[in-house]
């Protein structure tokens, strides 16, 4: 038995791209000597190893040919060029249902399915009851699954995919499917996974997920393998790449200066010391003279007002290593910042930040005034930049951050010079989450006394 479970042997996958229908229909009957396409490469000349029982990870900015990678592992396509080795039989959660026959019943879908993975009906026979119980629909089981919801549907697809023992397991942004309590026995099932020693590879956009259950991360860029390593090295450069940084720049430096207690799970323990020194604000370490701003997708329903008497010009938020980006790792400082010019002068200006969670209620923030760092008086024509520098307690999760300037006016009104609410999504990378919003750091010591 090989050492290896997956070896991916310098594949390439083109794509034909046609402008117009006709040019296509010409092309496939051999009527012009010229070919009548553009050429798209959506993966080029890829390699990489899966050792048995290693769990993979395989992260990319859209279009970086993830899941084409992983449907060509599984034999949905086929590659240009180039070879794939496969020691192991695969159970994948790629597109979920997607081999369900929408007439039959889902018990009859569960043998198709089954045996389109290569499994006997006699067991997928000793499965049956696993599968059932995990996808928990009750009596629909016996019903069409035209009939099913879309979540029943997910449900079962699941259900069967990680049901059914495999050596290989290959997933594919599959694990947050249902409401949160089948999301956590989807975990639990993944985790169980690990736990056996199976061989797995996984594509997400959940850097927490990465970080907690791969032993190591490749890096796609446009097709191409970008870099290999620790989950800890990959995310840094993908970072950079997220917020604009030229390929070279991000391969050049690592991230020599990264947080101890980065999430790194295989590596590292939940009990990492916490160091509660306070910090100054980190110097950002993009010097291309680009306004910061430009480096992050803002919120296309951004809720902005106020009366411009002070006008926020540009904003950032910065991690422990001075990059701008919008994924901290939860323990890890890191600084919000925010511009402000003033048009008129203005007496007293309050900076502020808050925090939301995706439900819109405020989960933390705070301004300068709460903080005692006062500006008597901005005059026209100066700009102040506001610096918030703090530690990431709160749980991994998406959260919305609104900044703004604001003041009082000479009868004690509430003044909104510039608010910018919900203006940029942060996600904060954990692999250990408590209860309720924040992690209190507890260090935790259980002895036996008799």
């Amino acid at each position: 038995m090989s050492d290896y479970a997956i070896r991916v042997c310098d594949v390439s996958k083109m794509y034909k791209l046609y402008s117009r229908n006709r040019d296509r229909i010409v092309d496939a009957f051999g009527l012009s000597k010229t070919p009548r396409y553009r050429e798209h490469y959506a993966l080029h000349g890829l390699s990489f190893d899966v050792k048995r029982g290693e769990t993979v990870g395989i992260i990319g900015t859209n279009g970086a040919g993830k899941s084409t990678i992983l449907k060509i592992i599984t034999g949905v396509l086929n590659a240009t060029s180039g070879d794939v080795e496969i020691d192991g039989r695969i159970s994948a959660l790629l597109e979920l249902g997607a081999g369900f026959n929408q007439e039959y019943t889902g018990i009859e879908n569960v043998y198709l399915n089954g045996t389109m993975m290569g499994f006997t009906r006699e067991e997928i026979d000793k499965k049956m009851d696993d599968i059932l119980s995990f996808a928990d629909i009750g009596d629909f089981v016996y019903q069409p699954v035209k009939t099913y919801s879309s979540g029943m549907f997910v449900r079962l697809a699941f259900a069967v995919a990680i049901n059914i023992d495999p050596e290989i397991l290959i997933v594919d942004e599959a694990l947050s499917v249902g409401d949160v309590f089948f999301q956590n026995k989807c975990y639990k099932k993944f985790e169980d996974f690990k736990k056996l020693g199976k061989t797995i590879l996984f594509v997400s956009h959940d850097l927490g997920s990465i970080s907690k259950y791969c032993d190591r991360v490749v890096l796609l860029d446009h097709g191409k393998k970008l870099s290999e390593g620790s989950p800890k090295d990959m995310i840094n450069i993908y970072k950079k790449l997220m917020t604009g940084t030229a390929v070279e720049d991000a391969l050049a430096v690592v991230g020599e200066n990264d947080v101890d207690d980065i999430v790194n799970a295989s590596k590292s323990s939940s009990k990492s010391k916490v160091e509660d020194v306070p910090r100054e604000p980190v110097s950002i370490t993009d010097n291309s003279g680009i306004p910061w701003k430009n480096n992050f997708a803002i919120n296309p329903d951004l809720n902005e007002y106020g009366n411009k008497q002070a006008e926020i010009v540009d904003f950032a938020v910065v991690d422990d290593d001075g990059l701008l980006t919008n994924s901290i790792v939860k323990n890890a400082y890191f600084t919000i910042k925010s511009k402000i010019h003033f048009n008129e002068d203005v007496k007293n200006p309050i900076f502020t930040y808050t925090f939301r969670n995706v439900k819109g209620v405020d989960i933390t923030g705070t301004n300068t005034m709460y903080e005692k760092e006062y500006v008597e008086l901005a005059k026209a024509g100066e700009e102040y930049v506001a610096s918030f520098t703090q530690k990431m307690n709160l749980q991994g999760g998406e959260y919305l951050l609104s900044i703004s300037c604001t003041g009082y006016d000479d009868k004690g009104e509430l003044v909104a010079y510039h608010r910018l609410y919900d203006l940029l999504n942060i996600t904060v990378v954990s692999d250990k989450n408590t209860v309720g919003f924040y992690d209190m750091n507890s260090k935790v010591k259980v002895e036996k006394v008799n």
